[in-house]
């Protein structure tokens, strides 16, 4: 890892570091700080749509035939629905071996159930196939673009590579060229945009150290600790063996996405380094159809740490309420969340949504308005989602590629044993 003045990443660290100072020194002018993050994210969000849109529809036509396509999906669901089972059963086992929220005694008629009013008004749709599929298909051809809505991007793009791969016959290939020329166009606009990310690292902590303060970290860092927790262990351990499985060591590869790690870190986004990590994949040995299917479906549908979180801060709450869950209340939790972590892709304020959804599929054994003790220190906890989320992703792409033998792996180790060979979307 090289941190010189030179190097982006050295920059994104002065950022945080100062956005903290200024959120410790001066919350007011903190506060105001948020536009640079609130920006940054949003031009980002312009720019994923069209690098996911043509990624994936140049990946898929660059494949032999629409079989392979299956397969990788088709893999890539199963693997999904594993892995995202062991996360929230990390979730519920460290949660109970590290008791976080024992000892805190909350009541539950002191709490002001209207500051998650907005959160838990429309949960009865939450983890419906029926949600899913209509938050899937967008209204207009334009606006998944503008808004950031990967999913519906993602559906776009998927029916038309397979429109293309069946009827484009010997034009396939006259059609790929220009794919290519505009992918190539959005990423460079995308490396000099990820010039910026220090001062949208420096805008998002100082907003958050000026909003929240510290004080919301001490008074909830026993959760926040057992998060951290969950997140090492479930990235180092079961990322780790799968990867493993594969002989490939996950120590090398968390060094060969580094950056991307402390892009989503410092931007609380995982937006930041969707298209970096793409094409970071892809240059290390990875098909682009396995990283274009792959990556932007696991962003809606294989967000580990998120299920960490939903499972941790269940049992959390039910300890610091004194609430006793029994084993089968427990294994309960982790089946309603199969269901309903899925159920809120993309949508502003999705944790506690699903949150509330999930209290409230459980008859109420929890109260729906205990969430809002997570209120304060969601924001902290985003950050760890984020990263643990961005890892998960990118062990499935590679995962799935190497099931599916869709990845040059005599390149791909050459890649992690020297990172700095490989091309990629963020510069130094």
């Amino acid at each position: 890892m090289s941190y010189t003045i030179k190097s982006l990443a050295f920059w994104v660290i002065v950022g945080i570091i100062a956005g903290i100072a200024l959120g410790m020194v001066d919350p007011k002018l903190a506060i105001q700080a948020k536009p640079g993050i609130d920006w940054f994210i949003q031009i980002l969000k312009w720019l994923v749509g069209p690098i996911i849109f043509l990624t994936i529809i140049s990946g898929i036509v660059g494949l032999e035939s629409l079989k392979e396509v299956g397969s990788i999906g088709l893999k890539a669901f199963i693997y999904f629905e594993i892995v995202s089972t062991f996360a929230l059963a990390i979730g519920v086992l460290f949660g109970n071996l590290l008791g976080a929220g024992k000892g805190m005694n909350l009541s539950v008629e002191s709490l002001d159930a209207k500051s998650v009013a907005k959160f838990t008004t429309n949960t009865g749709d939450v983890g419906s196939i029926w949600s899913i599929l209509k938050g899937a298909i967008p209204s207009d051809p334009i606006s998944p673009f503008i808004n950031g809505q990967t999913l519906q991007v993602l559906t776009m793009a998927l029916v038309l590579a397979i429109l293309i791969s069946a009827f484009g016959g010997k034009h396939k290939a006259a059609i790929l060229k220009p794919l290519e020329i505009a992918q190539n166009f959005f990423f460079k606009i995308l490396t000099i945009l990820m010039w910026l990310s220090p001062i949208a690292s420096f805008s998002a902590m100082a907003f958050l150290i000026g909003k929240f303060g510290v004080a919301s970290l001490i008074n909830m860092a026993s959760l926040l600790g057992v998060m951290l927790i969950s997140v090492l262990a479930f990235v180092f351990g079961v990322l780790g063996i799968i990867m493993a499985l594969f002989k490939i060591n996950i120590f090398k590869f968390m060094r060969f996405i580094y950056k991307e790690v402390l892009i989503v870190f410092a931007t609380s986004s995982s937006e930041s380094a969707l298209a970096p990590l793409m094409r970071r994949l892809e240059a290390a040995g990875v098909s682009r159809g396995t990283t274009g299917l792959v990556i932007p479906t696991g962003y809606s549908f294989n967000l580990d740490c998120t299920n960490i979180y939903l499972s941790l801060s269940i049992i959390f709450l039910s300890q610091a309420f004194n609430i006793p869950l029994t084993l089968g209340e427990e294994l309960s939790i982790i089946l309603i969340l199969m269901i309903t972590s899925k159920g809120a892709v993309g949508v502003t304020g999705s944790g506690f949504i699903v949150l509330a959804g999930t209290l409230s599929a459980m008859g109420g054994a929890i109260p729906v308005a205990t969430v809002s003790v997570l209120l304060g220190v969601d924001k902290f906890m985003s950050e760890m989602r984020a990263v643990g989320n961005l890892c998960g992703n990118a062990v499935a792409a590679v995962v799935v590629g190497a099931w599916d033998k869709q990845i040059d792996m005599e390149k791909f180790k050459y890649a992690l044993d020297h990172p700095e060979t490989v091309a990629d979307a963020i510069p130094g």
